[in-house]
Order: structure tokens, then C-alpha cells, then sequence
């Protein structure tokens, strides 16, 4: 069991601590449930009433935070230190297992030192395994494949041939990279399939979630670069690029050839449209519809997606519509029977 003192785990953040820096941690856990000898965390304001009368030994707060009788650990980013200290007490050692003789591998394959292979795993041909790499039970690997080293692919996952996935990248159960881009050509009534030959590229520390479907490109490649992370039931069509250090949240679905920029942040259930472009350091709002091109620098919500502060505005007005119609047709009805009267003096 790992155990650190305050003060240890201030320096491992780069905080600093209020109180008695001497104490000792042997865990972390949530503001209600955290007992003695743990260390709990608060990264929302809504919570700050816990504070008193939480039972963990210490609490990581912001560096305004001071109004507690327990000592503290105060950071300028409480949730980035709770990452830290969480990933200290609860990082499992890597224990190679070895190549199951349950998987199946191809010919002419290359596969590094201290891999773990579990049982019912397929590798095909011509597949390039880097070092560490753990493919647990299910997981298909096509031919032609790369896969960078201390990348983590969890069970029933599908990577289709010649898809190349970069190092520390962690792909979780059931999805699916690498199937083919939706691409029909119309023929009077008749759909022919577009024959699907790019691949898909997922950079290095990329995490994709469970139940993800990510297509390969017509031509070329769909590409997911450095740092991007998916939530479940992502699907991400092919051509597309995502940039760099973006977060996709769940049910989002991006159409074929858009492209996201970096540092973007797609909430859940937000739909792209083809062939459209998202800049740098974008948020768009939950459940919002892209439909055309969106500058870089903003935050923007609705369908279609307007800048974020126009949409709340019109929200503020849609529920003002029932009442606003009821005057309305009150001021229509004033209005008749004044151009009545008026028509009436007029003939008179």
C-alpha cells in the first residue's frame, strides 16, 4: 500500500498545504465517502458544504479556499492534482503475460518485448506490435497493422487492416476502427458502394471510448491526432481529422471530411456536418447541430449552432412565446376594432 504525507503529495502538485503538512495518506476517495487516512478533493463550488463534514484526513481545494478545520492541499487546479495524487495510489504495475497460445498470429509478424496477448485474440499479417502493448481477449488486429508501444486495446475491440495506431493509446471495449466510410454513388434509383481504401491514423496518448465507430477513409486517411480523447458511442466518419488535445463527448457524430481543430471541445450529442470546419479552441454546446464552418476562439450552442450567448438570449424568448402570442392576438384584436370604428366614421 502506498502512503505519502500531505506535504509529499503537496510537492508531487505543486500545491501548498494549510495545516499539518505531516499527516499521512494512504488513499483517495469522493467528498461523502472518504474516511480517515484518505484524502478527498473539490473541483465545483456546489460542493464547498461538504467541506465541514466530510471524514477524509485532508481535502485538495483552490488556492481560495481556506475556510476549513482540516488540512488542506490548495492548488490552483484541484482537479489536475486529485488526476495526479488518483493515477499515485492507483497505478497497477505492468506484469507482462505473454502471448496466450489461445490467440492466433499471423505470418511475418513483429511483436515486441513484455506484450500481454490474452486468449481469443486474432493478429493477422504482416501486423507490427510495438513493446508492452496488452490486447485483451477478443480483439482482432487485421493485417498490415501498426501499433505503437504501451498502447492498452481492450476486449472485442476491431482494428481493420493497414490502420496505424501510435503509442499509449488506450482503446476500450467494443469499438470498432477501421470499418468502411459511408460512400455511395447514385446510379438513377441504385446505390453503388465507393470501394473504401484509405486507413485510419490514431496518434500517440489518445484514448477512444467503449463503443466507438471510427471509418476509413474513401482515399487517404481518416486521422485522430495527438492527445484527442473520445467519450463512449463516438462515431467519427471517414476523411475526418481530428486536432490535437480535442474532447469528444458521448453520442457525438462527425460526418465524412470535416474537420475539428485543436483544443476543441464537442459536448454530448453534437452532430457535424460533412466537409465542414471547426477552428482552434472551440466549445460547442451540448446537443448542438453544425452546419456550417465555425471561427476559431468561441463558444457556440444550438441548432444551428449560433455563438453561445445569442442562443441563450433566444431561449430566454421562446419562453416568453405562449404569453407573447396571447398579446399579440389581443393587440390584433384592438387593432380590428379600431380600424372598424375608423371605417365607420370614414363612411358616416
Amino acid at each position: 500500500m502506498i502512503k505519502k504525507s500531505l506535504q509529499e503529495l503537496a510537492d508531487f502538485t505543486n500545491g501548498k498545504v494549510i495545516g499539518d503538512g505531516n499527516i499521512i495518506i494512504a488513499g483517495i476517495n469522493s467528498i461523502d465517502e472518504a474516511k480517515k487516512g484518505e484524502i478527498t478533493f473539490i473541483a465545483n463550488p456546489r460542493y464547498l458544504s461538504m467541506a465541514r463534514s466530510t471524514k477524509a484526513s485532508a481535502i485538495i481545494v483552490s488556492s481560495d479556499f481556506k475556510d476549513s478545520e482540516k488540512p488542506l492541499l490548495c492548488t490552483d487546479n484541484p482537479y489536475l492534482a486529485y488526476s495526479k495524487i488518483a493515477g499515485l495510489f492507483h497505478k497497477k504495475p505492468y506484469h507482462a503475460r505473454g502471448i496466450d497460445p489461445n490467440a492466433v498470429i499471423g505470418n511475418n509478424t513483429e511483436i515486441g518485448i513484455d506484450v500481454s496477448i490474452y486468449p481469443f485474440v486474432y493478429v493477422g499479417n504482416n501486423v507490427k506490435i510495438g513493446d508492452r502493448v496488452s490486447l485483451y481477449p477478443g480483439v482482432y488486429i487485421g493485417d498490415d497493422i501498426h501499433i505503437g508501444e504501451d498502447t492498452v486495446v481492450y476486449a472485442n475491440t476491431s482494428i481493420r487492416e493497414g490502420c496505424k495506431i501510435g503509442k499509449r493509446v488506450i482503446i476500450h471495449c467494443g469499438t470498432v476502427i477501421g470499418s468502411d466510410g459511408f460512400g455511395f454513388a447514385k446510379d438513377g434509383k441504385v446505390y453503388h458502394k465507393i470501394p473504401q481504401v484509405g486507413i485510419v491514423q490514431i496518434d500517440d496518448d489518445v484514448e477512444i471510448g467503449a463503443n466507438n465507430t471510427i471509418d476509413r477513409a474513401a482515399l487517404g486517411k481518416t486521422w485522430i491526432k495527438r492527445g484527442v480523447k473520445t467519450d463512449n458511442l463516438v462515431q467519427i466518419g471517414h476523411n475526418v481529422i481530428i486536432g490535437e488535445d480535442t474532447i469528444i463527448v458521448a453520442q457525438v457524430a462527425i460526418a465524412g471530411s470535416a474537420e475539428i481543430g485543436n483544443n476543441v471541445v464537442l459536448a454530448g450529442q453534437v452532430g457535424v456536418g460533412g466537409h465542414l470546419k471547426v477552428g482552434d479552441n472551440v466549445t460547442v454546446g451540448g446537443r448542438s447541430g453544425i452546419t456550417k464552418d465555425i471561427a476559431p476562439n468561441q463558444i457556440v450552442s444550438g441548432i444551428p449552432a449560433i455563438p453561445h450567448k445569442e442562443w441563450l438570449k433566444s431561449q430566454v424568448c421562446i419562453t416568453k412565446l405562449p404569453k407573447m402570442r396571447k398579446s399579440l392576438k389581443e393587440l390584433e384584436s384592438k387593432v380590428e376594432k379600431i380600424e372598424k370604428k375608423i371605417k365607420s366614421e370614414l363612411e358616416g
